[in-house]
Parts: C-alpha cells; structure tokens; sequence
C-alpha cells in the first residue's frame, strides 16, 4: 500500500540512506525522513532489514551477491506503521579492506514516475529506462521456462520461478552454488561439463534428457539449453541454463515408435502361443509393469469362438487360458497356468462381452478377484469396479470416454490360482490397469491387461489408444495364426490319410519311411511316399513333391498318387508310366485353369521318382521327372548318387522321359526322398547331398536306425519342424535264389498242355505244396491253352514261390490281351479266364519288349 501524498516531496531521486556490509544503516538523509518519518537517530545503527515491510526480491539478493547495482521497487514500512511503496536504486561503493558500502537513492513511485509539466526529458527518459527494466525482470521471472543463471565461477547468481519449482529449494539455499553442489549424481554432472564447455568455447548446446527433476515426483523428458552470456565486448561472462519440458512430444514419438515396433514384431510366425508372446514382448518394461495375454480356449485349439455375444464378444464364464505374462519389473507374477474364467462383470469379463477397453484404477487383490470364478466378496458400500453402461451401450471407448476411474477393492481376497498382483511391493496401493480386448473380423478372441504399479505414472486416454492399437493388431496376427492352424490340421488330415499308413511286406524289399510335415510357417506341402507290388513279387517304389503348401498341394498329391498305383497295375515301364503322368497334370492343369480354381498346378509344378526292382533279375530300372536321384549304397557299405537322366518336372508336357537299368547286388540299399531333406536356409543342396551320403555310408544297419540317423545329420537342429515336407523312404534289396523260381520253354503244341500240367505238378510236389495242386493245374492248363490257340511261340511257363503267394506265368510272343467274357450256354469255351479269376487271389497281364505275360497269384495260406 502507499502513503499519504503529504509524505512526498516534489523532489527528483535523491540519496536517501547508506547500509554497511553488514546491513546496518550508517546515513539516514531528510530526505528518507520526509519519506517514512523516522528520525536519524532511531534509524542509523540499526540493521536495515527492520525498515522493510516486505523480503528482498530475488533480483536484489542477487544484486547483493554479485555486489552489482540494482534498480527496482521495495515496500518499506512508515513510522506509523503503514507500507510504503519505494523506487530504490542501490551502488555498491568498495571499502579499501574489501568491503562494499551500498548507497541507495529512492523516493515514492508516485514522484519518481511523475511526467508532469515540470519534469526534464532526463527525468522521462529515466522512468522509461526503468520500465524497461521491470519488464525484463518480469519476463524473467515469470517465465514459464526453467531458467537459470551462473557467473564465471559456474556459480548460482538466480533463478526463475519456475526452476525454482522444479528444483523444489529456495532461492537463497542456492545462491552461490555449483549445480554439481546443488544436486550431485546423474545428470547433473553432465550438465556440469556442459556449463563449463560453453563457458570455454562460447557456444550454445542442447541436450536431451529423460529424468525426475529434484522437484517432481515423476520422470520427465527435458531439452536443456546451455547458453553463453556475454558483454558488449563478446566476453563470456557467464552461463544460462533454459529447461523445457518436452514430455509429450517424447511420449507421442515413443507411442508412435512402440507402434512401428509392434508392426514390426509382432505376427513373425503363424503360431497362436507365439503371437500372444510377442504382444507381450512388446509392450512389457517400457509401456507395462505387467502384460498378461489371455485367449480362449477355442483359438488355441483352432476353432471358432463359441458364444459369441450380440456384440460380438464373449458371454460371461468363457474358459480363457494365460498364453503370455511379461513381467516389465519389480518381478511381478505372471498368474494362472490353466484354463479360468473371469469373474461375471469384472472388467476383462465386460471386455470380452463388449468388445471395448476401459482404463481402472484398482489394487492387487481387486485385480486378481477379476479371475475368480465366484467374483469374490465386494463391500456393500464399495461402488462398482466398473461401469457396465459404458461397455454395453455406450459407444466405442476412445479419449477421455473411455476412462473409468473405480475405487480399490478392500478385503478381496486373491485366489490361489488367478493372474493376482500379490507380492508387490505396494499390495494395498492403487494400479493403473488397461483392459483391453484382442479382436478380429468382429469376434473377440481374448483379452490383454496392461498393469502399471503405484510407483510408475498412471495411463491416461492416449495410453488407451496406444494399446488399443498394438492389440488391433495382435488380434489380427493372433486370428490368422487361428485360421492357418485349422487349415493347416485339414491339410494334414488329408495328406497323412492319403499316404500308406502301413508299407506291405515285400519279398522283394525290406523297407521304412519316414513323414515330416513342414513346420507351421511354411505350411504342410504336397510330398508323398509309396511302395507298390507288382506281378512277378517285382515292387515299385515311388516318391513325389508336388511344389507348394497347403490343401491344393495336399489334394494334388492325392491325385497324383493314385494316379501312379493305377497306372503300376498296368505295369507300365518307368519312364512311359511318367509320360501319362506328365499327361494327367496336364489335364489337370487345364481344367482348373478353365474353371478358374487358384493355384493351377501347371503354376506349382511336380517331381516324382519311380523305380521297379526286379527280384528274380536283381534288375532295378529307374525314371525320374525333375526328382533328386536316389542314393545307393552297396553291401559293402559304399553310398553313391544313381547317374540316371533327370528328365523334366511333371507338368510341362510333350517333353520324353528316360529309364535307366542296372543290376542290384542282394542287399543293397536304395534311399529315396523329397528335396526338403536336403535343402536348407542354412546351406545349399549341394551341402545337403552331401551329408546325406556321408550319413548312409558305412556298415549295414538296420533301417529303423538308418532312417534315424540320417535325419538327425540332414536336421540337427529342429527335426520336429523343417522348414519344408520331408519323405524318405529306405528299401533293402532282396534277391529270390534258384530254388523258388522254376521256368520251362514250351512248343506251341496242343500235347504242352499236358507236359506244363505235369511239370507244375511236380514242382508243387518239391515245394511241398501238393494241396494247391489242383488249383494251380487249372490255371497252368487255360493259360498254356490259350497261349497255344491265340499267340506265337517262344512260349514260357515260370513259377515263383515268395513268402506269401505263388505266382504262375505264361509269357507269348503275341502283343494281344486276353479278356473275359461271358460265355452263352451253348459255347463250348470262353470260360478259362472265368475261372482262373475265380480261384485265384489276383490275375493280369503285363506287356514286355517281345510280348507279353498272362499272370496270376495264389495266396499260401491256402496250401495249410
């Protein structure tokens, strides 16, 4: 307040008091007794301090620190005791010892401002000079940026309101300090370098920092300006410090950038459990104390999830298991291993039921009654833990909407089995929790909980968006790994019901195999395995790779594969069996493709290995379309890759194929397989060939091991899961000695018939097998019969004895094939096939270079 005008003069400034350095007042002049009424002698020798109504602004103790001049307003207190509002300017006057001695000069606002008539330019030009200088001082002062300032000496000489704040010190505990003197440890000491950097070279520097400031309870993110002050000279004279509080835009980057991040991280695989992890990864330690990642049971069993609500969501008491629990600190538990269900109207229930997130506020044993199934006990007069308005009728949560803010639950007890935060180090204090649901193409496939503990800064609406988008996307990437599984599982069903789910024994081979469907990225493909008896105890042996993944891949190995056993029962050579092979993809390729189906297998492309091993001969022969070339390795243990001509993938059409033959010693071993046995993202086929031989090479084994071995040298790392289909299949050579086979040349006589009677009844007889004797007469008799009325000589009768059946031939020299047909009454033939079809497990025919062979098969079974 100010005095009465009486107590003016109309005198300019003039001196008024002088102060020691001691603060005592040594001058008191008529002047500041007409100003405030005291008198010299009740003044002088008394601290001045007690002349003041009001501190000391902070300029003027800084004014005092440095000993510079100082200008501004003081409140002074009258005689009288009312306040007196004084213009002062204070000098510093040096003492010879070093003392200073302050001069001030003042008078009442109202006349040092006064701009009457009789005022001087000096006196106008004087008050707008101190104007200025109050304006400055303001805008220091009341900057809203963190401003302080230190000498040459990297002294504290002042601060500004707002640093002061963030300091949470006064003033004058500071004065005189070094920063590093002031708050010592990170990161003041490096904002210590700095000042003196700037002190040395004059230039401005910034700094970004992510700290708590000494007066705030929470970390912030600060650009501190380190600025050089210098005279009219260019001199540093001392140093400013300019902080700003750059919090949100730090967040709204590292939003963004944990957005880009989850883009990027998460949905790397097409595995359910994988994705739910990667979510967690994610967002846990920088965005979460705690991430808990809960989907129902029906996604990770890839099926559909049942019950959905009207809105799409979940009914209350879903069956959810925890996939995933992130940890981010402080080692908070991860919750229950098993299936749970939320309790009814918890929030992650609501969420699941609704389809929206929601932001609570809520304590440990709250958060872990939301997973037992009873719901727990909550206080009569609690409110409730969350608003079910806003999840049922309300529209989509987003911004401050989407924030309920529900008080503790007290004396919840947390069940033993439920994500429940116990075991903090605040159990009773409140936690910021985002609940917020995972889904896709409008179905809810589970929920995701976000916890951040009592000592981290709450989530506000943007956490909520920042979460709702990462699990946008995790529900997207957790949805497809849900739809590629269930494909998947079809595939496979397929395929493993379309490959042999036991191989025949043979006479002619011993053989094992092995199925590896590739790994859940790659998707099941279309490799198959078969081994095919033919007539003459011969086998065939067949491996193919339909190029792709999936149910097309799958279904066209299907049709492939039973292409090739129709075409073997007519015992086809190798290489003209893969010419209508390469014939059927053709066809197949060009309906799909007018029928516009997706995935043509002209597009995709087969290979196929085939091979007919002769036990009589120990002949192999062997075509291949596009298909590695099989490994053999001898008796004495030496493995080698067969020289046979590559021919062209199954598919291109019009293009030949090529048999190769050679002789087998009995017990060599043949060792079939798909290129994904081979090939690798670690190393290239050539590689792969190569351990597969070093693998097969060596003593004989048995095959069970061998096939053993072989994979655990192709696929050391992960043999569960290649990157791609693998077949292999293992066969033995056999070989049928001289005492189980028997062949006679015969006229093309009508007397052979009798001679081929007697020479099978004899051979019967040596084989001790009497008791198929009649059987096999008959079917010698109409076969040698008919080889004499109908085809051309040389004629051969041949019998064989393997373990199971006894096989009787009759090769000619005709190219014609006998049929069965039904005979009228009054025909005297016509009924020799009939028969032999009737008494005979299996009969046919197979067309050789110079002729051909009528066959049939007679179980040993019967013979006991």
């Amino acid at each position: 307040m100010h005095a009465n005008a009486d107590r003016h003069s109309p005198t300019a400034t003039v001196p008024m008091a002088a102060v020691d350095a001691e603060g005592t007042v040594t001058l008191w002049s008529p002047a500041a007794r007409h100003l405030l009424g005291h008198a010299p002698g009740e003044v002088i020798g008394r601290p001045a301090a007690g002349l003041l109504a009001a501190p000391l602004p902070g300029p003027a103790l800084r004014a005092l620190t440095r000993s510079a001049p100082w200008s501004g307003v003081l409140t002074a207190r009258h005689r009288d005791g009312s306040a007196v509002r004084v213009t002062v300017r204070a000098h510093p006057c040096p003492e010879g010892d070093g003392r200073v001695q302050w001069v001030l000069l003042g008078a009442a606002p109202e006349e040092a401002s006064a701009g009457g008539p009789h005022a001087g330019p000096d006196a106008v030009l004087a008050d707008a000079a101190r104007k200025d200088a109050a304006l400055k001082e303001w805008a220091y002062l009341q900057s809203p940026v963190a401003t302080a300032v230190y000498d040459r000496d990297l002294r504290l000489t002042g601060a500004n309101g707002e640093m002061l704040r963030l300091s949470g010190r006064p003033e004058e505990a500071m004065l005189g300090l070094r920063l590093t003197e002031i708050f010592p440890g990170s990161p003041f000491d490096e904002f210590g370098r700095l000042m003196a950097e700037v002190l040395r070279t004059g230039e401005t520097l910034r700094t970004d920092t992510f700290f708590r400031a000494p007066g705030q309870s929470r970390e912030r993110a600060w650009a501190t300006f380190f600025t050089p002050l210098k005279d009219d000279g260019g001199r540093v004279q001392g140093v400013s410090i300019a902080a700003i509080d750059r919090t949100e835009p730090h967040r709204a980057r590292e939003r963004l950038a944990m957005v880009n991040d989850a883009g990027a991280r998460i949905g790397t695989t097409l595995d359910v459990g994988r994705t739910a992890e990667e979510l967690a990864d994610v967002t846990a330690g920088g965005f979460a104390d705690l991430v808990t990642v809960d989907l129902l049971d029906a996604v990770l069993h890839s099926g559909d999830p049942a019950g959905t609500a009207p809105g799409g969501g979940q009914p209350d008491g879903v069956v959810l298991r925890r996939t995933a629990a992130r940890p981010g600190r402080d080692g908070l538990p991860a919750g229950p291993q098993g299936a749970f269900s939320y309790a009814p109207h918890s929030p992650p229930a609501e969420a699941l039921a609704s389809g929206r997130a929601s932001l609570h506020r809520a304590d440990a044993a709250a958060i872990g009654a939301w997973a037992d199934g009873t719901g727990g006990t909550v206080p009569p007069d609690a409110p409730p833990l969350s608003d079910a308005s806003a999840f049922t009728e309300a529209p989509p949560l987003s911004g401050a909407q989407a924030l309920t803010d529900a008080p503790a639950l007290s004396g919840v007890p947390a069940p033993s089995d439920t994500p429940a935060l116990t075991n903090t180090p605040a159990h009773a204090a409140m936690h910021s929790v985002l609940v917020v649901p995972l889904r896709a193409r409008g179905t809810t496939l589970g929920v995701a909980l976000f916890v951040r503990h009592p000592g981290t800064e709450p989530f506000d609406a943007d956490d909520l968006l920042l979460a709702e988008e990462i699990a946008a996307r995790a529900g997207v990437c957790v949805d497809n790994a849900r739809r590629y599984a269930a494909e998947r599982s079809v595939a496979l069903t397929l395929q493993r019901s379309l490959l042999p789910g036991r191989l025949p024994e043979q006479a002619a081979v011993e053989v094992t195999s092995r199925y590896l469907p590739a790994g859940a990225q790659a998707g099941v493909g279309g490799d198959w395995f078969d081994v095919i008896p033919l007539s003459g105890a011969r086998v065939a042996l067949v491996v193919g790779d339909v190029v792709g993944h999936g149910l097309q891949a799958s279904a066209v190995m299907g049709r492939l594969r039973a292409a090739v056993r129709t075409l073997a029962d007519l015992d086809l050579p190798p290489d003209e069996l893969l010419t209508h092979l390469d014939d059927l993809v053709v066809q197949l390729a060009q309906d799909e493709a007018a029928e516009g189906v997706p995935g043509a297998v002209r597009e995709t492309g087969a290979t196929c290995l085939y091979v007919v091993y002769d036990p009589v001969s120990r002949s192999c022969v062997l075509a291949r379309a596009g298909h590695p070339a099989p490994v053999l390795v001898t008796p004495g243990g030496t493995a080698r890759f067969l020289d046979i001509p590559g021919g062209p993938p199954l598919g291109l059409g019009g293009l030949p194929f090529e048999s190769a033959e050679l002789q087998l010693p009995e017990g060599s071993l043949l060792a079939l397989y798909t290129d994904g046995l081979v090939e690798g993202h670690d190393h290239d086929i050539g590689a792969g060939l190569d351990r597969l031989r070093a693998a097969l090479s060596g003593p004989a084994a048995p095959l069970e091991q061998t096939c053993d071995a072989v994979l655990d040298a192709l696929l050391p790392s992960r043999p569960e899961r290649p990157t791609d289909d693998i077949a292999l299949l293992l066969a033995r050579t056999r070989a049928l000695d001289a005492s189980q086979v028997r062949s006679w040349d015969l006229p093309a006589e009508r007397s052979t018939v009798a001679d081929a009677r007697k020479f099978a009844s004899e051979q019967l007889a040596a084989w001790g097998l009497e008791e198929l004797g009649f059987t096999t007469e008959l079917v010698v008799s109409e076969l040698v019969t008919n080889a004499v009325r109908h085809a051309y000589a040389p004629i051969r009768l041949r019998l064989i004895r393997e373990r199971s059946s006894l096989i009787c031939e009759v090769s000619d020299a005709s190219s014609t094939s006998p049929r069965m047909r039904r005979a009228r009454v009054t025909d005297e033939g016509g009924r020799g096939l009939l028969l032999v079809a009737q008494l005979t497990e299996r009969w046919g025919t197979r067309f050789t270079s110079d002729g051909k062979t009528i066959w049939a098969e007679q179980p040993l079974a019967a013979a006991g």
